[in-house]
């Protein structure tokens, strides 16, 4: 066969933009050449890469308007070329009883199904683990670090609260579809034992399996394993092992440059919405040393100029060309506390429309090197710069690159979910993005 040099081989769907440069870096790593896009492109004008990866902002809206979104982001591409899909959401299966990775999940195998035929993707596995960020699966339950995801924190997400380790039977209330689970025994035998176990799963009319992992070697062996597949599911872990798939046959050529970026010259700043603990911890680090104005969701919703307030502390920091740090990041307690008086999602997108109007902000007094903390509001300040398609760089830190937008004058921007990321991402991110990013 012939190495692939235009046309894409693997078409992701990702629920949220952070989401998707963490899938978009495993990809990178692997040499592949790897584009994100902000939402499902206008034109189906083919995009030189040997991935696509669509950024959706789907995770927490309703289920029909995510399956709705996906399909879309199906068919674009579909248009593309692409041989083989992936439905990539967060390591912590962050979702509700409601959805929304059933939903979508079964919604994709069945568009899938109708074109390749009756059983050609009637099955696909679940596999959000990441041992690299301490995300493993055994037994069908999800731990994070040494502690079952249900005591990880995550049962105090504000939006998608994580009460059942299960993913089996997280998984199984979100979907009329028969769920079973690829266990470790499995595995643990490697390729072909997988497979086997696959056939079994399908035999017995199960058409979405959690995989069991622990290591970066099963994800390997699972990504072997799922070669085959139409679709398949997860965390960007299960990444890792679908590079070599292509190569194997002679559809992708090793890419030395994958990681390439252009220079980006600028000014650089900090913007963090999320609440979790790693980003708490982020953002108590920075404070320590670093500049920082907290934007106050109760202030601006009593019709306070909080993006005004954050400007005027940011301008002497930018005639000085020194990064600051504007963070809406809280305490759980702090966060509930918020919520109860605006709502949950009134809080969620009041945080996330003042975080992108200060990006704008920012963006017109000379900022071109942006850090971001937390999926939604990633996904906010990206629309609010305008932003379409991003190019994928070096790693970070695990599960999140350096990415630069496409165009003539080029914005440089480190997309960091959450949960990510080191205690001194900020700082790491800003040396990466000034020196790494070219």
């Amino acid at each position: 066969m012939t190495a692939n040099t235009t046309r894409a081989l693997l078409g992701c769907i990702a629920d949220d933009f952070t989401g998707a440069t963490d899938l978009a870096n495993m990809l990178v790593r692997g040499g592949m050449r790897t584009v994100q896009t902000i939402g499902v492109p206008a034109s189906n004008e083919t995009v030189e890469a040997d991935a696509l990866v669509v950024a959706l902002k789907s995770r927490t809206i309703p289920a029909a308007d995510a399956v709705a979104q996906s399909l879309a982001a199906l068919d674009w591409l579909r248009a593309q070329g692409c041989r083989q899909f992936f439905f990539k959401y967060c390591s912590t299966f962050d979702s509700t009883d409601a959805g929304n990775i059933g939903p979508v999940t079964d919604a994709l195998l069945d568009a899938l199904s109708a074109e390749a035929g009756a059983n050609a993707a009637a099955f696909t596995i679940a596999c959000p683990a990441f041992p690299e960020n301490g995300r493993t699966i055994f037994r069908g339950h999800l731990f994070v670090g040494d502690t079952l995801l249900n005591a990880s924190g995550m049962e105090n997400h504000p939006l998608t609260p994580m009460r059942d380790a299960n993913l089996v039977s997280v998984l199984q209330r979100q979907t009329e579809s028969k769920v079973g689970l690829v266990r470790y025994d499995a595995v643990a035998q490697g390729v072909s034992a997988v497979r086997v176990s696959f056939d079994t799963l399908r035999n017995d009319g199960v058409r979405m399996a959690i995989a069991d992992a622990v290591s970066d070697a099963d994800l390997y062996i699972l990504g072997e394993a799922c070669a085959d597949l139409t679709l398949i599911t997860g965390g960007s872990g299960i990444a890792l092992g679908l590079p070599a798939n292509f190569r194997r046959a002679g559809l992708l050529n090793e890419q030395g440059d994958a990681a390439q970026l252009p220079q980006v010259n600028g000014l650089s700043a900090v913007l963090a919405g999320s609440a979790s603990k790693a980003t708490n911890a982020q953002v108590a680090e920075w404070r320590a040393t670093r500049p920082a104005f907290r934007v106050d969701p109760l202030a601006a919703a009593r019709g306070e100029n909080v993006v005004e307030q954050a400007l005027a502390f940011a301008q002497p920091y930018l005639d000085k060309a020194e990064p600051m740090l504007i963070y809406a990041t809280a305490t759980p307690d702090e966060v509930k506390a918020v919520q109860r008086q605006l709502g949950v999602n009134e809080a969620g997108h009041l945080v996330e429309n003042t975080l992108a109007a200060i990006a704008r902000g920012l963006h017109e007094r000379g900022v071109r090197k942006f850090v971001v903390a937390g999926g939604e509001t990633s996904g906010a300040v990206v629309q609010a710069l305008d932003v379409h398609t991003l190019r994928i760089g070096a790693q970070i830190d695990p599960g999140v690159p350096a990415t630069a937008t496409t165009g003539a004058e080029p914005l440089a921007l480190a997309l960091k979910s959450g949960n990510f990321g080191t205690t001194d991402f900020f700082e790491k991110a800003l040396r990466h993005l000034n020196g790494a990013a070219q």
